[in-house]
């Protein structure tokens, strides 16, 4: 008998119904017995609301109300999980494949965190593969978060146990440091070898890039050597330049 952990795959949406419902699509075909389907709605004013009432078969909870943005709804979405894990699979993201929890958990019945890949996409859904820039590592450790966001938070399946409250003065990468916290709480780290997600180009901490890299630089600061982290950075913007060059795009 394969053990089938309880996973909570929670979506958060504000003013976006057109992703939202393709984010649903993708949940509805997951091939997997024991989940519970969360959205989080910042009280939208367009039409978010009712997709969310047209597809109650496949939500079993959701709320919608004013919040202190991305990661405040992301926090709201933990407190009202009762599963064992939870996945954020936010609009506009899709699970790459219907059968990706069977497999994992076949893999492996009770690791602390799961990881894995992200394909790219475009909001028609063309591909653009597999991230080139940044790729997770065959062993992931808390450490690796020197290099910035190796994974993405949609290619992380995390044990409630180890999961922590995203920290709300963070405005754009709370997400860095949620995932470095987690690993840090960790002992046990599964390598999925495969692709988890696909994650949709152009998302919130995209359209506030410099914003974005002066928060990374105070968080990743907070863990590392402030000269380390410097010398990295600087590592990491000629490997970004040669990216570009070479690929003709940024990620």
């Amino acid at each position: 008998m394969v053990n089938k952990p309880k996973v909570s795959i929670i979506t958060v949406v504000y003013n976006n119904k057109d992703n939202l419902i393709k984010t649903i699509d993708s949940i509805r075909r997951l091939n997997y017995s024991n989940f519970e389907y969360i959205v989080i709605d910042g009280g939208s004013t367009d039409s978010t609301l009712e997709v969310i009432q047209n597809n109650l078969d496949v939500i079993n909870k959701w709320i919608s109300e004013s919040d202190k943005g991305i990661y405040d709804a992301m926090n709201k979405g933990m407190k009202l999980a009762s599963g064992e894990y939870y996945w954020f699979i936010n609009a506009g993201d899709e699970i790459f494949d219907n059968n990706v929890l069977n497999e994992i958990f076949e893999k492996e019945s009770n690791a602390d965190v799961y990881y894995g890949d992200t394909e790219l996409v475009d909001r028609e859904g063309t591909s653009y593969g597999k991230r080139k820039l940044k790729r997770p590592p065959p062993e992931l450790s808390w450490k690796n978060m020197i290099d910035g966001m190796i994974i993405t938070h949609q290619s992380l399946i995390v044990k409630k146990d180890v999961s922590v409250d995203y920290d709300l003065k963070y405005i754009y990468c709370s997400d860095i440091d949620w995932i470095i916290r987690v690993l840090k709480n960790s002992k046990h780290i599964f390598n999925t070898s495969r692709i988890l997600c696909k994650f949709q180009l152009g998302g919130y901490s995209r359209k506030n890039t410099i914003k974005s890299l002066l928060e990374r630089f105070k968080i990743l600061n907070n863990y590392f050597n402030p000269i380390h982290v410097v010398l990295n950075h600087i590592k990491l913007g000629l490997k970004f330049l040669w990216h570009i060059i070479r690929y003709r795009r940024i990620l």
